[in-house]
């Protein structure tokens, strides 16, 4: 993939993550029905302009339709990543990005994912926008090591490359740091998040079952019919059955025991 078709394919998804369906719905009508037959038609355009065009409104329809539709899945992938998952050792690197993502996404932020698997990165996993703060994330999804200083040194480099400063970066491993790397995060400004924290920080922005009835959040329970939420509010009796929905129950149980 060329530089140039990079960068197009990241402003196309840009774009369309912006949009709601009714506006992709609204645009692709526009490239079809305007572009793709009222202009040719309109200007009298000989046949091979009618078919040329007719053909590029017909392909920029579906390319926005087809976008919206990818960016809402992988951002569905991104919700029951953080909902549903409890052992992240199972997350792939680009998994672990989209739910550290997701986590910075529920605490305010504007993300944007901007890790590669395809070609260097930069030492940039997330690029994140509140208030007219920008800060960037590297994500180091590892467990059987912890991160040392020259990794933190070299993310220092990258933001003295953004021309951002040290308060501006964000660390966030699985494992831990060492010692050496925490005294250099702590002089330069960078914040570290290892896996305590990570965790406490996934359970805070985890959005407990609603019920149907009062919306307070519901409890997880068993009965002789099987598994059920159930409201806890006094005087309400919305529940949710799961009888039809084991893998949730099982998930669910693994959170409480964990």
């Amino acid at each position: 993939m060329s530089k140039f078709q990079s960068v197009v394919d990241r402003a196309m998804l840009a774009f369309v993550s912006r949009i709601s369906g009714w506006e992709a719905v609204a645009i692709a009508v526009a490239f079809y029905g305007g572009i793709g037959l009222a202009m040719p038609l309109g200007l009298s355009m000989p046949e091979y302009g009618l078919i040329y065009f007719n053909a590029f409104g017909t392909v920029m329809a579906a390319v926005i339709l087809l976008g919206w539709l990818l960016v809402r899945i992988a951002a569905g992938e991104r919700r029951n990543l953080l909902e549903w998952t409890t052992d992240l050792r199972r997350l792939n690197f680009k998994e672990f990005e989209w739910l550290v993502g997701e986590i910075f996404r529920r605490e305010g932020w504007v993300v944007r994912e901007t890790g590669r698997d395809d070609g260097p990165d930069g030492n940039i996993d997330l690029e994140l926008t509140r208030g007219g703060k920008r800060s960037i994330v590297q994500c180091k999804r590892w467990t059987a090591r912890s991160v040392g200083v020259d990794e933190i040194r070299r993310f220092l480099g990258t933001l003295m490359r953004e021309k951002l400063l040290g308060s501006s970066g964000i660390f966030v491993t699985l494992s831990d740091f060492t010692e050496q790397a925490r005294r250099e995060a702590t002089a330069s400004g960078i914040a570290l998040i290892d896996n305590r924290e990570l965790f406490a920080r996934i359970e805070k922005v985890r959005r407990a079952e609603p019920c149907p009835s009062c919306n307070s959040p519901m409890i997880l329970g068993k009965s002789q019919f099987g598994w059920w939420f159930r409201c806890n509010q006094q005087g309400c009796s919305g529940k949710r059955n799961l009888s039809n929905d084991a893998g949730r129950a099982v998930d669910l149980l693994f959170q409480r025991a964990s």
